[in-house]
């Protein structure tokens, strides 16, 4: 496919990256001669200096034989303009905007994107996606992951593993007889910085992070399986009122009846805000550093910290401050602490200052946008281990090469691995002689190279 990135920041950079080493034809616009330049250097991409809105500089872009359109700059409105330019005067056919104002994600006012007044496609909001990200990880507690698939009856879980696992030193093989009623399936493992997928024979070394494919049905079973069983907390706190925060207390409020949520937020006037749109919701106006302000949220009693803000530095220092409140190791086990990263480097502290998670918005948005990219009928997809791989939801359609092929003898590459089907609702964990049928919804893994063979796979007619 031929694309257009406008906007070459963290989002922009990673998109073009991902997208050119899957062999599409990749053209990034951006006005700073620096980032341009960094891209240049790095990526194997035409890259052009100069507004995203100017038609001149599309047509530079060869915007009237693109396939789709991609605005990630920091602007919202300058976004909403290049996906009408590029409408209006070339006719690009898919146009993908990234919003973050939640004036314009106001559900009221949704009919305005459309061909006739603003022709957008899809809009990516990477404050919701991220709220939402975080709602998953809360209602799966004791693992790092858990994405919905297939209609929510399969999920991927991430699962750190502890030295109190009772499957150390597994085989994955072994791991069948041992738990004969879970449905899952061990398709990715990550160990040291290395990820790949395992084989058979490959054991479960302490320390591992496994990507599982289960039946969303079985997730506190599997959780237990793998040594987790962590309660869903009861107290959240979350230090940080903007987008982020505020659309993850709204959700937890419907969702999650019994949790006690409290937010503290510096700015006086957002605080305000806050207290008028959440029901159920404390909310504290402070300095989510200030010792006084944590006493009044009961720090020492919340069971998951979240630190939300929009400095990095604060939310790192929020982590320090809860094993400072702690009363003694246990309680500073027994809590959960998140904090939102926007640097990548500060990932490298995450185990000197005991965070449990770092929250990447740059890759939430990113998988946002990768799972519109992809041709045929792929219906979903979630990036991981950053872009190396993506984890794919596709239906089995008339012309799939698969349609009643046996699992064994499906010709499928190396870097792809079935994890479940979901077939007339019901989840199955595929054996060699499983054989696929039409509408069966696959969800599978695929390395980021072999991304154009599985879209030939699923291809549509």
């Amino acid at each position: 496919m031929n694309i257009i990135i406008c906007g070459a920041g963290r989002v922009g950079f990673t998109i073009a990256k991902l997208l050119s080493e899957q062999g599409h034809s990749i053209t990034v616009i951006d006005q700073s001669s620096e980032d341009i330049q960094k891209i240049n250097e790095s990526l194997d991409v035409k890259a052009i200096v100069g507004k995203g809105t100017y038609p001149s500089i599309l047509e530079k872009a060869n915007a009237s034989e693109t396939d789709m359109i991609i605005a990630v700059t920091r602007n919202d409105e300058i976004n909403m303009l290049i996906c009408q330019i590029a409408y209006s005067i070339f006719n690009v056919q898919k146009k993908i905007a990234r919003i973050r104002s939640q004036d314009y994600l106001n559900p009221k006012f949704t009919r305005v994107y459309n061909k006739e007044n603003l022709p957008i496609d899809v809009i990516i909001s990477p404050e919701i996606e991220i709220a939402k990200s975080i709602q998953r990880k809360l209602e799966a507690p004791g693992a790092l992951d858990s994405v919905p698939f297939a209609e929510n009856k399969i999920r991927l879980l991430e699962i750190l593993i502890k030295d109190n696992c009772k499957l150390i030193n597994f085989k994955l093989n072994e791991l069948t007889k041992k738990y004969p009623q879970l449905d899952a399936n061990i398709i990715a493992l990550i160990r040291g910085d290395k990820i790949f997928i395992p084989k058979k024979t490959d054991q479960i070394k302490c320390n591992d992070k496994i990507y599982v494919i289960i039946n969303s049905s079985q997730m506190a079973e599997t959780l237990q399986a793998f040594g987790h069983d962590e309660k869903i907390s009861k107290k959240i706190l979350i230090i940080g009122g903007g987008n982020i925060g505020f659309n993850l207390a709204k959700n937890l409020e419907e969702s999650l009846d019994s949790v006690r949520i409290k937010i503290v937020e510096k700015n006086k006037e957002r605080a305000e805000f806050l207290a008028n749109q959440l029901n159920n919701t404390i909310v504290i106006n402070g300095d989510g550093l200030d010792e006084e302000a944590l006493i009044e949220a009961n720090l020492g009693e919340a069971e998951t910290v979240l630190a939300l803000t929009n400095d990095d530095e604060d939310n790192l220092m929020v982590s320090v401050l809860v094993e400072k409140f702690a009363k003694d190791q246990k309680d500073i086990d027994d809590k959960r602490t998140m904090a939102l990263i926007n640097k990548p480097n500060y990932s490298l502290l995450q185990s000197s200052l005991k965070i449990d998670d770092l929250i990447d918005p740059r890759m939430n948005t990113v998988s946002s946008i990768l799972k519109h990219v992809h041709k045929g009928s792929i219906e979903n997809a979630y990036t991981i281990s950053n872009g190396e791989y993506e984890i794919i939801e596709a239906e089995i359609i008339e012309t799939s090469e698969l349609i009643n092929k046996e699992l064994k003898n499906s010709n499928l590459p190396e870097e792809i691995r079935i994890g479940a089907i979901l077939r007339d609702k019901k989840v199955i964990i595929p054996r060699s002689d499983f054989i696929f049928k039409k509408d069966d919804r696959v969800v599978f893994l695929a390395k980021k190279d072999s991304i154009s063979i599985v879209e030939n796979i699923f291809r549509l007619s």
